[in-house]
């Protein structure tokens, strides 16, 4: 047992200093974010704010978090473990250091993830750690951005830094900054980026300091110990409160940097008592190309989808972790073996964990009313990063990362839609750079940036309408692009218990040498009205060379939807075809709500739903068997005390254990979902519904072929 260990667990803290000093050590980790951005000239960090902060035990063990991007929180205690285990003897861990990593073998999610963290110390010896990870536009490698297109092994990508003592004795070292500066092709950005860390750990480190001398360390450890145990106990209470069951989910990933390949990743969550098992048996295997991840970057996914779901009201720290085992056979796509290359892995393999883990657990927390109202619809299932280099109009060099695609749509919950715009589910706090700032900073046009009609997933509450945006070279000859996604063929905003998938993405290059767009182009409408060259691309162009009359647009995936569209409330719909959310065309078709000026036509609307309910279900009639009592599943199933399922209009569908094959099962067109969703030729749409009312229980993305998913199975 450790020193610190030994000390809290001899020291009684009363009330008000417990509560003094745990709001203390959550204001030293905003401080920490707020240095950080202060001192940091990228617009990655100061507008997008990819980064996040923390503090630790000396074991590496969470105390604090940000709440910035939560991927990084839920692998720094990596980052500070692999620097304990491999540099506690040579070269030492010594007061005054610090260290730098962004090896993704040893903790961190891609390597451009820069993590630099810092030992306490108290006395002389190591009673804590802080640390600070930020994105970072380029740390070298095949490509400008460090996202290596065309990679076949890690060393291929990018400088890999596996805690290395970039600050000794108080002191940045020479040597190794000029070595790490030499390797990024943006030395004055990542340079000011890699100091305001420094900064950051400086400030959260003298703060501790502070804390230990008013208060006595032994106090402060104490709650440090405290705040983990309470925060792993009311977790456990909390899943003692739920059934227990297993919950499913299956999603997919296009294009792994070299061929549109298809890789599957498949998660079976098992609740029981107050412990959950995350098991990705029968997920593919790792890929060829830059989509993998490693360990950590499989952790943090599950993580990040477990905190606002299962833990909203809880402390973020290390007790979370306990109650979680996390498995996954060595060599599948998400828990890639070395050297696999994992350059984009954040924004590939670790969101298509994030988007497994939330659908899972949100069927799992629709299974109780103490935390339905968490239970939620995969929030934009994709990410595409944009990134731009070239020269200004000064002819500088010039370079930089879009992160405009954190402007997808929200999930929608039980009992309200999903956010229009919302920001990524990873990042509680979103934001993007302005427009102006954009065009101010770079040598770039906006052309238009606006949510999108139907792209959120239609629901009897609708996910979150998406962003859209186009640019233009603006003063310049010329720049280089480079999209690095997915979902543009594979729908990952998953909708529950009967909700539509919310939009893919859609990426397009307008080629008008000379002409400028400005005036032309206003809105995704008019890129397919300028008669010019237009070039729908992959979620994998690579480079694109963009010059003056070219416009590049892309937009993302919407939120998906919550519960069958049919039982939306009409007027709802109508609100929605007003504001722009949602077409006339997509209100009869998905919704099944006909609207005459503007206006429900409530006889033409319950005509127009009797028909798209025979349809699914084969000539499905009005209820005639009683509802069942039992346990509710969401807005539709009923687990009755027999331990069948029943649909809410009394349908018997099966046992527990095999519900699904008693509903009625259909292929269909993915263009009947929305006007935005595209399949890859490797997979097809499925529509499970109610014989009896013909209501729309779930929808699932498989493989043709495959078997369906049952994604809950009480127990």
């Amino acid at each position: 047992m450790s020193t610190d260990t030994l000390a809290a667990a001899a020291t009684e803290v009363d009330p008000i200093s417990f509560e003094v000093i745990r709001n203390r050590l959550s204001a030293i980790t905003e401080e920490q974010a707020i240095t950080l951005k202060s001192v940091s000239g990228s617009p990655v960090v100061t507008d997008a704010t990819d980064f996040n902060v923390g503090t630790y035990l000396s074991d590496g063990s969470i105390v604090t978090m940000g709440p910035q991007v939560l991927f990084h929180s839920g692998s720094m205690a990596s980052v500070v473990r692999n620097i304990i285990a491999d540099r506690s003897d040579n070269p030492g861990i010594a007061e005054g250091d610090m260290f730098i990593l962004n090896n993704p073998y040893k903790g961190a999610l891609h390597q451009q993830d820069v993590s630099i963290v810092a030992p306490v110390f108290h006395d002389g010896e190591r009673v804590a750690w802080v640390g600070a990870c930020a994105h970072q536009i380029d740390v070298g490698g095949l490509n400008f951005g460090s996202w290596a297109f065309g990679a076949t092994e890690i060393q291929q990508e990018a400088m890999l830094l596996s805690g290395v003592k970039i600050v000794e004795n108080n002191e940045i070292r020479g040597d190794l900054w000029d070595m790490v500066m030499g390797m990024t092709r943006m030395p004055m950005a990542v340079g000011l980026d890699l100091k305001a860390m420094i900064a950051a750990n400086q400030v959260a480190a003298r703060r501790l300091g502070e804390l230990f001398e008013r208060y006595g360390l032994d106090v402060v450890l104490r709650v440090m110990h405290l705040e983990i145990d309470h925060a792993e106990q009311q977790l456990r209470d909390r899943l003692r409160e739920l059934p227990d069951g297993v919950f499913r989910a299956v999603d997919y990933l296009e294009h792994d940097g070299h061929t549109n390949a298809l890789y599957e990743f498949r998660l079976t969550v098992t609740k029981s008592d107050d412990h959950l098992d995350f098991d990705f048996t029968g997920t593919d295997p790792q890929a060829p190309g830059f989509v993998n991840c490693t360990r950590s970057g499989l952790v943090a996914g599950v993580f990040t989808a477990l905190l606002p779901t299962l833990a909203p009201r809880i402390s973020w720290n290390e007790g979370l972790f306990r109650p979680l085992t996390i498995t996954a056979p060595d060599g599948v796509i998400c828990n890639a073996t070395w050297p696999a290359p994992v350059s984009s892995a954040t924004i590939s393999a670790v969101w298509v964990v994030q988007n497994v883990a939330l659908a899972a657990l949100s069927r799992l927390a629709a299974t109780s009313p103490l935390t339905a109202q968490d239970s939620a619809a995969v929030t934009k299932g994709s990410m595409t990063a944009l990134v731009l280099n070239g020269r200004d109009r000064d002819g500088l060099p010039y370079g930089n990362f879009l992160l405009d695609s954190t402007a997808g749509g929200g999930g929608a919950y039980r009992d309200h839609d999903g956010l229009n715009g919302s920001g990524d589910f990873c990042v509680p706090r979103p934001a993007i750079t302005n427009v102006e700032s954009h065009e101010a900073n770079g040598p770039i046009l906006f052309l238009y940036r606006s949510i999108l009609t139907d792209t959120g997933g239609a629901g009897q509450f609708r996910g979150g309408a998406t962003v859209g945006l186009a640019i233009t070279p603006h003063d310049t000859d010329e720049l280089t692009a480079m999209i690095v996604g997915h979902g543009v063929e594979v729908p990952n905003s998953i909708g529950l218990f009967g909700g539509l998938e919310g939009s893919c993405n859609r990426n397009q290059l307008v080629r008008c040498a000379g002409d400028s767009p400005a005036g032309r182009i206003t809105s995704v409408d008019d890129l397919e009205l300028t008669g010019d060259d237009r070039e729908v691309l992959g979620a994998k162009p690579g480079f694109l060379a963009l010059r003056p009359g070219d416009t590049l647009a892309y937009s993302f995936q919407g939120g998906g939807g919550y519960g069958d569209p049919l039982t939306r409330e009409p007027r709802a719909v109508a609100t929605d075809v007003e504001h722009g959310y949602v077409s006339v065309e997509a209100a009869s078709d998905l919704y099944g709500v006909i609207l005459v000026d503007g206006r429900v036509d409530d006889q033409a609307t319950s005509a127009r739903r009797g028909e798209i309910r025979a349809a699914r279900a084969s000539g499905a009639h009005a209820r005639t068997e009683s509802a069942a009592a039992g346990l509710p599943i969401g807005p539709s199933l009923i687990r009755a005390d027999d331990g069948v399922v029943h649909c809410r209009c009394g349908a018997a569908l099966g046992p527990s254990n095999d519900w699904l094959a008693g509903t009625v099962r259909r292929v269909v067109d993915p263009l009947g979902h929305g006007s935005f969703l595209r399949l890859h030729e490797g997979l097809e749409l499925r529509e499970y519904a109610c014989p009896g009312c013909g209501t729309l229980l779930d929808s699932a993305v498989a493989r043709p072929g495959a078997a369906d998913t049952l994604t809950i199975e009480l127990r």
